[in-house]
């Protein structure tokens, strides 16, 4: 596609003018595909683009020649969703059934159950077949991640894709015009692997690249303001194994946090804890130079978007957008921090109060969700959890994402954050999941959770690390517990150091609150470590602080304040970069709570005004927009000149 710009038009005179176009002599436009929208990233069709990719030619010869199409490519280019964005327009009249293998137990697919005969009225044994394999119109198959089941379910597929058959019934009656089966043949991703050439002379098998789907038109589609020509010109000169890190969906996640003004990172999956890195390969397949602050950088450069290294109030706002988007997202930080509380009050005030559907996966079992059951009409259908029903906005919540209780539970919850389906199934009305989780190691300790892969990691829009600061838990306590947590806060913050905050979570916070008010000792409070030892936290500066021992908070500032305004002016008189005075008044202020400034807004008007100005201005920095807006409203108090 030419990139020529264009320049202005010649002056037309009578022995320049062309010929007076006529019907004869008038040309049409070359024409476009159907359903072309133009976009910035392709305001004209590319050259040499006819519409169909190279995988969606080969669906559309599959079902034409009625064979088994074995689809092999890595993860995250668009293998599944091409059926979903083809087939609807090619097969109007056809119906996808997806099945993700990786979730299958046994009974899914095909299970006997006793039956009344209607001949004889006896109970008789009948196979039953899962009910989306009776749709009761022509249908295409899909058999997504097919490796990935479990060798009781294996024999289950090869019949399906050597025969069209399951246990007793044809598919072709059933209406099948199509059975596919989709996979990545990365070790690290597959359970089995096919090896009896029984099987594998059954099927059409293709090997796929990016560069055989048309990620590149759906991007510019999605994103149609923004030009991408530049991005995946970046995209096309990575090495391969870059190339593999940052996949087509990955890509697109990372747009999608650039065009809410998120840091672009949060694109990048979790892979077991640990943000993927974009680095390259040595020779030696060890990783090497590490690029991804400038690959980030360059993609937020080509679309002309801002790449923040963080942004105030982190968790708020990527639950809000979650909400607007249609997002999964994955929040890890450390225990005790309010991950969850914070989430789920966010949602609540996003759903008009309603609560989010809320599991802690260490007590999900698979029945939780769904459980199979044979129907009147002879097929096994699945029964969903009454949450999952119903035309009301939902939003899922899974606490404790990776401490599954089992596999079954956590296979099922696979299938709902990657298709936002159950049991083949989709879940209406749902806005947003929001899965939350602790990191594999914190503060020395392993924590027992388990591992994921890329292929799962790259499911969530945006994924988080967090840290307790980025939680407003502080302010939720001041409001329950009143002076007693703010005092308990004040000595958080000044008195212990950052490993002793560390040890202190918000929970255990208000375990220390709790014991003070009930006058038992406070070492009770805090983690036991085992043979007697708690963590390792002096909690003497904290005693003194509750039996009311001189110390100095916004509380006692205030009310003291105009010694303090003296005692800033001697220190402003002496040095433009202002005293130890100075210091502390400033070190309060900025770790005073909003609600506690606000409470005392006269008093910091009065003190603020005689901090130095590059004191003044380090308030703003990082702030909410809430905290920003009382700052401001400060300084406008503050006399000029």
């Amino acid at each position: 596609m030419s990139t020529t710009t264009p320049t202005a038009a010649p002056m037309v005179t009578a022995a320049t003018a062309p010929p007076m176009v006529t019907a004869a002599t008038a040309q049409t436009p070359p024409a476009r595909p159907a359903g072309w929208r133009p976009s910035a990233t392709y305001p004209e069709p590319p050259e040499g683009w006819t519409g169909v990719s190279r995988l969606e030619s080969f669906l559309d010869a599959m079902i034409d020649m009625g064979q088994t199409g074995q689809i092999f490519g890595e993860h995250g280019i668009g293998k599944t969703a091409t059926f979903f964005s083809h087939l609807p327009k090619a097969y109007p009249d056809a119906e996808l059934v997806f099945v993700p293998a990786a979730n299958l137990t046994p009974d899914d697919l095909l299970a006997n159950a006793p039956v009344r005969d209607a001949g004889s009225g006896e109970l008789v044994l009948r196979q039953l077949v899962m009910s989306q394999l009776r749709p009761g119109r022509p249908f295409v198959l899909l058999i997504d991640d097919s490796l990935q089941a479990g060798a009781t379910i294996q024999s289950q597929l090869m019949q399906i894709a050597c025969n069209w058959t399951l246990g007793e019934y044809d598919l072709r009656e059933l209406g099948c015009i199509g059975v596919f089966l989709t996979d990545n043949e990365s070790l690290a991703e597959t359970a089995a692997r096919r090896s009896d050439l029984a099987v594998l002379d059954r099927m059409v098998t293709i090997r796929i690249t990016a560069n055989d789907t048309s990620w590149r038109h759906q991007l510019a589609a999605k994103y149609r303001d923004w030009d991408l020509r530049e991005v995946f010109t970046l995209w096309a000169t990575l090495a391969p194994a870059l190339r593999e890190l940052l996949s087509p969906r990955t890509l697109d996640h990372i747009l999608a946090n650039a065009q809410e003004g998120f840091p672009l990172r949060w694109g990048l999956p979790l892979v077991n804890g640990e943000r993927l890195r974009l680095a390259e390969q040595k020779d030696n397949g060890k990783p090497g130079k590490d690029r991804t602050t400038e690959i980030l950088d360059r993609i937020a450069a080509a679309v002309g978007a801002a790449n923040p290294a963080t942004i105030p109030d982190p968790v708020r706002a990527v639950v809000r957008a979650a909400l607007r988007n249609r997002w999964s997202v994955l929040l890890q930080g450390p225990p005790g921090c309010g991950k969850t509380e914070l989430v789920r009050e966010t949602v609540r005030e996003g759903l008009d109060g309603r609560e989010p559907l809320y599991f802690s996966m260490p007590v999900t079992n698979v029945e939780d969700l769904c459980a199979p059951i044979p129907t009147t009409d002879g097929s096994l259908d699945n029964l969903l959890a009454g949450s999952f029903l119903g035309p009301e906005p939902k939003v899922i919540v899974w606490d404790e994402y990776n401490r599954p209780k089992d596999k079954a539970a956590f296979a099922k919850l696979m299938e709902i954050t990657q298709e936002w389906s159950l049991a083949g199934r989709r879940i209406e009305n749902l806005r947003a999941q929001i899965a939350v989780q602790n990191p594999p190691y914190h503060l020395g300790r392993k924590l027992l959770v388990a591992r994921n892969n890329i292929a799962q990691a790259t499911r969530f829009t945006a994924s988080l690390t967090i840290e307790p600061g980025d939680i407003p838990a502080n302010e939720w306590l001041i409001a329950k517990y009143g002076a007693v947590a703010e005092t308990v806060l004040e000595w958080w913050k000044h008195d212990i150091d950052e490993d002793g905050r560390a040890w202190i979570t918000k929970r255990t916070i208000e375990r220390l609150i709790k014991l003070h008010q009930r006058g038992l000792p406070l070492e009770m409070g805090t983690v036991y470590l085992g043979d007697g030892e708690y963590a390792p936290v002096p909690l003497t500066a904290l005693l003194d602080r509750l039996s009311n021992r001189p110390v100095t908070g916004l509380r006692e500032l205030a009310q003291e304040v105009d010694a303090w305004e003296a005692r800033l002016r001697t220190a402003a008189r002496t040095s433009s970069e202002g005293s130890n005075d100075s210091d502390l008044v400033h070190q309060v202020l900025a770790n005073a709570e909003l609600s506690q400034l606000k409470q005392h807004q006269a008093a910091v008007a009065r003190l603020v005004a005689l901090l130095p100005p590059k004191l003044r201005s380090t308030y703003l920095v990082g702030a909410s927009s809430d905290a920003q807006r009382f700052w401001i409203e400060v300084f406008a108090l503050i006399p000029r000149g």
